[in-house]
C-alpha cells in the first residue's frame, strides 16, 4: 500500500464526483508484472507451453504522477447482502485519468484524458464485516 496525502482525495459521493491527484510519487518501476511478482528475477518459460522467458530486470527508482476525475451519474445500484454483511451504493460514472512516470534516462506521458475512451467506472460507499448495520 503507498500512502497519500489527504488533499490528494476528494469526493461527493451524492453529485458522483471525485478526484484523485497525486505528483512526483517515488516508486520503483519492475519493468513489468513477471520481474515485479518475483522481485526482478524474470521467468524461465517454459518449452510445453507457450509463455516465453522473461528476462531478470532490476527495479529501478521512478516518480509517477497521475489525476483522475470521475464524474456524472450514468446509473446506479444498490446491493445488500445481509448473509455476508455487506451492503453498498454504487454509482456507475464517467472517468478520465493522465499519467506520467520518470526514471533516469526516460520519461513517459499519457496521451489527453478523452471522456469517451472509459469503459467503466464506479464510486462505491459500502459498509461490511463489524460496520454492517
Amino acid at each position: 500500500m503507498i500512502l497519500v496525502n489527504h488533499d490528494a482525495v476528494e469526493v461527493n459521493f451524492d453529485a458522483g464526483r471525485a478526484s484523485l491527484r497525486v505528483n512526483n510519487l517515488n516508486v520503483f518501476d519492475d519493468h513489468d508484472i513477471a520481474n515485479s511478482l518475483t522481485l526482478g528475477l524474470g521467468l524461465p518459460g517454459d518449452p510445453d507451453y507457450p509463455f516465453p522467458a522473461i528476462a531478470p530486470v532490476a527495479p529501478v527508482r521512478a516518480t509517477v504522477s497521475f489525476d483522475v476525475e470521475w464524474n456524472g451519474i450514468h446509473d446506479m445500484a444498490q446491493l445488500n447482502n445481509t448473509a455476508q454483511n455487506f451492503k453498498g451504493t454504487f454509482l456507475s460514472t464517467g472517468a478520465t485519468i493522465k499519467w506520467s512516470a520518470e526514471q533516469s534516462g526516460f520519461r513517459f506521458e499519457s496521451e489527453s484524458p478523452d471522456p469517451s475512451r472509459n469503459l467503466i467506472s464506479v464510486l462505491g460507499r459500502e459498509q461490511n464485516g463489524v460496520f454492517f448495520t
